[in-house]
């Protein structure tokens, strides 16, 4: 509950925390005075995650129970997987730590080689139509890749979350015959971002296109040509047919430095086991398209307001305690944000100005002395 609120109040870090100890707030909260700084990571490297993936399941249930998640206009919801690295450093290392050679600079002009210690994770995150939640991540283990990780995490939220999605999305590199195959054997839906890696599938893509007449999507002024391409047996591995949706974008830039619009051209390629009848062109590009947002609205917030790349303290489980209670402040505070507050209050105030405010209550708590 103190790490909790250390993250809502975006405080980040536990000497930050152990220094509002006198504030009135924790005999309301906890019934007491908030661990020490020492005793808050040596109590998070002992909690049993299972605990913490619970409370967020928690804040799922009663979301979905006020019918607060409500799918998108073609009526599939998406889990977006991903891996975030969340620290890398070259002289401290711990049971759960990642290890890999890097090449940096020496002293004397030229180049060496270096172990480097790192822990990378994969998250989960579940995307409906107003209100996106950050549900379960997986730490990736010695010896193992991404897509095992994932694969492991995957597991334990399809049994956890039966209903709550109908697609699962990545990036390239889960374009991967396991992958797939592990998904669509649990009865749910696949979509991958598809890169040169498939080259015999980008090829029999890439030339259909040629003699299969596109379908226009506009998307503020982005000016999207998609190729529906289905049916596809140029990936055997699979084990399945598959079908690729491809989209040429155009949109203008008015870049500052001289006012001159600059065209923007992009291309992009989605393979997925969805088929025609349950997804259409347009949702496919739109679901391709939505993966961006566990980096836009996920990491990069976690990240750069929530502090939840900072090392409490380093060891695996701890890290991985402070990351799970870090998900539930999120979204507990997403829901409050979106859920509980009038569209007035929410066009005049920001997110960022609403959790300072609730900084301003813990500290408002302590009693006004000079410090010492």
């Amino acid at each position: 509950r103190s790490a909790l609120v250390m993250f809502l109040a975006r405080l980040g870090s536990l000497n930050a925390l152990e220094q509002t100890r006198e504030s009135k707030f924790w005999s309301r909260w906890i019934a007491g005075d908030p661990p020490s700084a020492d005793s808050m990571g040596r109590i998070c490297a002992l909690v049993n995650h299972d605990d913490l993936r619970a409370a967020n399941h928690q804040v799922y249930s009663r979301l979905k129970r006020n019918k607060a998640l409500v799918a998108p206009w073609h009526g599939l919801t998406s889990l977006v997987l991903d891996g975030h690295e969340s620290h890398a450093t070259y002289r401290r290392c711990c049971a759960g730590c990642l290890e890999r050679e890097v090449t940096v600079k020496s002293k004397d002009g030229g180049t060496e080689t270096r172990k480097q210690f790192y822990h990378r994770h994969v998250t989960a995150r579940l995307i409906t139509e107003s209100l996106s939640l950050m549900l379960d991540a997986e730490p990736i283990r010695a010896g193992e890749d991404e897509v095992a990780a994932a694969m492991r995490l995957l597991e334990r939220v399809i049994t956890s979350y039966p209903r709550a999605f109908d697609v699962v999305i990545a990036d390239a590199l889960y374009t991967d015959p396991r992958f797939f195959k592990f998904v669509r054997e649990r009865g749910k839906h696949v979509l991958a971002v598809l890169k040169n890696e498939n080259r015999d599938l980008i090829r029999d893509v890439r030339s259909l296109c040629e003699v299969t007449a596109p379908v226009e999507i506009l998307s503020g002024k982005r000016k999207c040509q998609c190729w529906d391409i289905k049916g596809l047996e140029s990936w055997p591995q699979v084990g399945m047919p598959v079908r690729v949706v491809r989209s040429e974008e155009r949109w203008s830039v008015r870049r500052q430095l001289d006012g001159e619009l600059e065209q923007q051209v992009s291309d992009w390629l989605w393979v997925t086991t969805l088929p025609e009848s349950l997804a259409s062109t347009a949702a496919v590009w739109e679901i391709g398209h939505s993966r961006w947002t566990i980096e836009n609205e996920g990491f990069n917030e976690l990240v750069t307001r929530w502090h939840a790349d900072h090392v409490y303290k380093h060891d695996d489980s701890a890290m991985l305690s402070f990351w799970l209670i870090c998900l539930v402040a999120s979204n507990v505070f997403q829901a409050f944000f979106l859920r509980n507050l009038k569209p007035q209050v929410r066009a005049e105030y920001s997110m960022l100005h609403l959790a300072r405010l609730i900084s301003s209550c813990l500290y408002a708590g302590i009693p006004s002395r000079a410090p010492g």
